[in-house]
């Protein structure tokens, strides 16, 4: 039996992380991102919006026109900027930390802050509802689970093979929990340790290779078993 492709779309990835390992299984898997890729493949890359391409075409940053009758499955990463915990600060005044959250002033620097996570809330909210049978959204511990709803699972980097610590949610329509592959020793907190540089928020995006594998054939594989989309 040879197993068919899934069309599979990688929302919010530009390092191209994920997408390389789908297509290393064989799947017909694309990335989507505002920004140009970084991964090196950009015939497999839309830069544009990524509701344009859920409809079902795009060019992809080569040139080429890509038409996809339906997605099967889209894994997205949307930016975590204004949803993340870390970033809490940044909303209000200041001085007015020690206040109840409705007597805070915005942030002097930042006075949109509060519609920024609201629309990043909504964008999130948007990639669920698509028409995509299988779908899960990847994000840190933050907005996501108070103002949405709370995750189907909390993963960390040492539970694939990585000896790190950073808790990333996950999301899941119509898809399992992902079942851990290497769990290893150390739990350091490299991203968080990050030095500051022009690409930081770049670099502390990139998926984990593990979790990425994992992502891609656990994933894949379901959705085959389930439908048995076989021939």
């Amino acid at each position: 039996m040879k197993k068919v492709s899934l069309n599979v779309l990688v929302a919010c990835e530009e390092s191209q992380a994920t997408t390389k390992e789908l297509r290393l299984l064989g799947h017909n898997a694309y990335s989507c991102d505002l920004q140009e890729c970084s991964g090196g493949n950009p015939q497999w890359h839309f830069n544009c919006d990524v509701f344009e391409v859920i409809k079902g075409s795009g060019i992809t940053q080569d040139g080429t026109k890509v038409s996809v009758p339906k997605w099967d499955l889209m894994i997205a990463h949307p930016p975590c900027t204004y949803l993340t915990v870390s970033g809490a600060r940044w909303f209000y005044h200041p001085e007015d930390k020690h206040l109840p959250a409705e007597q805070r002033r915005p942030h002097p620097n930042y006075p949109n802050r509060a519609k920024d996570r609201q629309d990043a809330l909504e964008f999130v909210k948007a990639l669920f509802d698509s028409p995509i049978d299988y779908i899960a959204i990847e994000n840190p511990v933050g907005t996501l689970n108070t103002k949405w709803m709370k995750p189907n699972q909390t993963i960390q980097p040492w539970m694939f093979g990585h000896g790190e610590q950073k808790g990333t949610c996950l999301w899941l329509k119509n898809l399992p929990c992902l079942v851990p592959t290497d769990i290893v020793e150390g739990r350091e907190q490299a991203i968080w340790k990050m030095s500051p540089s022009a690409d930081r928020g770049k670099k502390r995006s990139v998926t984990y290779s593990g979790i990425a594998k994992a992502m891609a054939s656990q994933w894949t594989d379901y959705i085959l078993n389930i439908t048995k989309y076989t021939k």
